[in-house]
């Protein structure tokens, strides 16, 4: 989850659904506040941890820091050596996703064409908002942290996206790179305040519409490929706080298209292989996953 939050486009709420821990996470969040107030004000600090699932989201949280902290450089430099393959790599990731949530509807019917397109029609937007810039205040460190984490929550909408159209994504990398205790737990609270808030009406929306919720968020990945797209041109171009030239509107195109109008080699090949990399690594964590929830 913390390798998917880190990448524009790619959501660790998929991850999380991929893997069946899922509705886990959200009761074990929705807990914690009962919890609180209830067990732990009474110095009850272990019926606090299991009434919240401690073990589990201790679990998870550990591993999702390991991840943003290892691999946050290494993400940020293969998108650029290396962006048509990582990109289409991401693309498989998200393809296999579709076809993994979909099937989860317990009763298929034309009425759920209506969250479906909504939602695929959503997400397609959100991919071509322009890139914005917020002044990296630690106001705006705590906003962007709220928001972010109530799109990271959901299969489909990518957090770290949603940072890179407010401007917020590279101050966010580049604290994390540089360890800036003060403005990452700015941001760590406003995650908290957005988790908390968010999971109990996810959970609610679910017991109470399962099946349409299932159709919209199937829609947000499919909007999602958009942005996921390897061959993209640019419109438009933005200057970083770095002195950078950075992308500021891209359209995708084909990749005829991408080879005329860059005279680059779209690598059509390899691109597909990567596609088909990250398709069977989805189903290979949906097997894994799977297999681990008959044990439990």
């Amino acid at each position: 989850m913390g390798a998917a939050d880190i990448v524009p486009g790619v959501s660790g709420g998929t991850i999380a659904f991929i893997t069946g821990i899922y509705f886990r996470l959200l009761e074990a969040i929705n807990a914690v506040p009962g919890a609180i107030f209830r067990d732990l004000f009474r110095g009850k600090p272990r019926a606090f941890w299991l009434a919240c699932d401690g073990s589990f989201l201790a679990t998870l949280l550990a591993g999702i820091l390991v991840s943003v902290a290892a691999f946050a450089s290494a993400i940020s430099f293969l998108l650029v050596a290396y962006p048509i393959l990582i990109w289409s790599f991401f693309f498989g990731l998200i393809l296999a996703s579709v076809w993994h949530v979909a099937r989860q509807v317990r009763h298929y019917r034309i009425a759920l064409l209506v969250p479906l397109v909504f939602g695929t029609a959503f997400a397609w937007w959100i991919t071509t908002l322009s890139v914005g810039q917020l002044n990296p205040s630690a106001l705006n460190f705590f906003a962007a942290g709220a928001v972010a984490i109530c799109a990271m929550i959901l299969p489909g909408i990518s957090g770290s996206f949603i940072l890179v159209i407010a401007g917020m994504y590279a101050p966010v990398l580049a604290a994390i790179k540089s360890f800036d205790i003060a403005l990452l737990s700015l941001f760590m609270a406003g995650c908290l305040v957005g988790l908390l808030s968010v999971a109990r009406l996810i959970t609610w929306a679910f017991h109470k519409y399962h099946d349409p919720v299932l159709a919209l968020l199937t829609g947000f990945m499919i909007g999602a490929l958009n942005k996921v797209w390897p061959w993209k041109e640019t419109l438009s171009w933005r200057t970083d706080s770095s002195g950078r030239q950075m992308p500021l509107n891209e359209v995708s195109i084909s990749p005829g298209a991408f080879a005329d109008v860059t005279g680059l080699d779209p690598q059509v090949v390899a691109a597909a292989t990567m596609i088909f990399a990250g398709v069977v690594l989805v189903l290979l964590v949906e097997w894994i996953g799977g297999r681990n929830h008959k044990v439990g």
